[in-house]
């Protein structure tokens, strides 16, 4: 029989790799729900091609021009952040949570409140609410994948294995295009720039994560919640080929490793299939041609995200939610031209420092800090 799946952010670069792959096995799934934030033309294409059941656009706006696009095509069509969250919770077999940003939050939590299988690629759910989601998933019996490509790999390598055994849980990181850049070019480095990944084809915000490193800090807060080993057994190493894509070292000394392409078609497949394997169309992986791994420090001289990060972690409370809300204000505002690229870190250090979060209970919380750190992220904007 098909396995049922619903797709959240299906428009985007993990939501369409997402569908190449369930496009190269097609008999084997049965498209539930489609959603997209603002892109109707898009949305509707690919509601008709897979034909999905429901098709819905956060930005209820569209709407009118979704149903018009769907017309005759036996697809439901809805609009709005209630209706978002109502596709959310349908009974399917796997939900891919690959919303971009905050917006994420409120249908993942609606996704594991269900008690489901939740293939998350969201990071800020984790980052803002790991406390109150992960609670949610003990509470409602629902299983959490790791679509990320990091902690995709430390789930492969703990298969198997007792976290009691783990002595140290190291995530690598590419460094990003600006990683041998100095201070000076980093300071007139332009978004074209930013989002031109050396390895991976992502969307324009994390590529902007990747090259400030905040998207490792934001994987180390993710890593914090998903893998409890403790903060001290985490660690981040930059690997510029991308080849390695996490490690799990054991207490006896034997350190795994999970090594791929650098195509996030590997592991949304490694979730899709758990716990078993798919096939994908990425050629084998060729140590040969690629020659030599090498591995350094993370410099938090010229990238402090990575340090950001880890005093929000340690903080706890609402800092990392304020890091999170902070850094999507910064980058969003690099992009528009309105910052340069190094202010990006500052203002979330400003936010930080000048906004004691309280600790969220819930998601109304979590969605309350989030806004109270934006208004003072703007603020730094203006000093920027």
């Amino acid at each position: 029989m098909p396995r049922s799946i619903s797709i959240l952010g299906a428009t985007g670069s993990v939501g369409e790799r997402t569908l190449d792959l369930i496009r190269r096995n097609r008999d084997a799934w049965r498209v539930e729900v489609l959603t997209a934030n603002g892109s109707a033309a898009k949305l509707a294409e690919f509601a008709r091609e897979f034909d999905a059941r429901l098709a819905v656009l956060s930005d209820e706006s569209r709407l009118p021009e979704l149903r018009e696009a769907l017309a005759g095509s036996g697809v439901e069509a809805a609009g709005g952040r209630a209706a978002l969250c109502e596709a959310a919770a349908r009974p399917v077999d796997i939900t891919v949570a690959a919303i971009v940003g905050c917006a994420g939050l409120a249908p993942v939590m609606a996704a594991i409140e269900r008690g489901g299988t939740v293939a998350l690629a969201n990071k800020e759910a984790l980052v803002s609410a790991g406390e109150v989601m992960t609670a949610a998933v003990a509470r409602h019996g629902a299983t959490l994948l790791p679509v990320d490509s990091e902690h995709n790999a430390i789930f492969q390598c703990l298969q198997g294995n007792r976290i009691e055994d783990v002595a140290r849980i190291t995530l690598t990181a590419s460094g990003g295009p600006f990683r041998t850049w100095t201070q000076e070019q980093l300071e007139a480095a332009t978004p074209e720039q930013a989002v031109a990944h050396p390895n991976w084809d992502m969307g324009a915000k994390i590529s902007v994560d990747s090259a400030t490193m905040m998207n490792k800090g934001l994987e180390y807060i993710e890593a914090h919640h998903l893998f409890p080993v403790g903060l001290d057994r985490l660690k981040i190493v930059v690997h510029p080929q991308s080849v390695i894509h996490s490690m799990v070292e054991y207490r006896d000394r034997s350190t795994l490793a999970q090594l791929g392409p650098s195509d996030m078609r590997v592991p949304i497949a490694s979730c899709l299939a758990w716990p078993q394997r798919m096939d994908t169309p990425m050629a084998p992986l060729d140590l040969a041609a690629i020659g030599e791994l090498s591995f350094f420090p993370p410099d938090e001289q010229r990238f402090p995200a990575t340090r950001l990060a880890r005093q929000a972690i340690e903080a706890g409370a609402g800092a990392p939610a304020t890091l999170n809300a902070a850094n999507e204000v910064a980058v969003a505002a690099f992009l528009a031209g309105q910052i340069g690229f190094t202010r990006i870190a500052a203002v979330v250090e400003s936010t930080l420092s000048r906004y004691s979060a309280p600790t969220p209970a819930s998601l109304d919380d979590v969605l309350g800090v989030d806004r109270e750190a934006r208004v003072f992220a703007s603020e730094m904007l203006e000093h920027a």
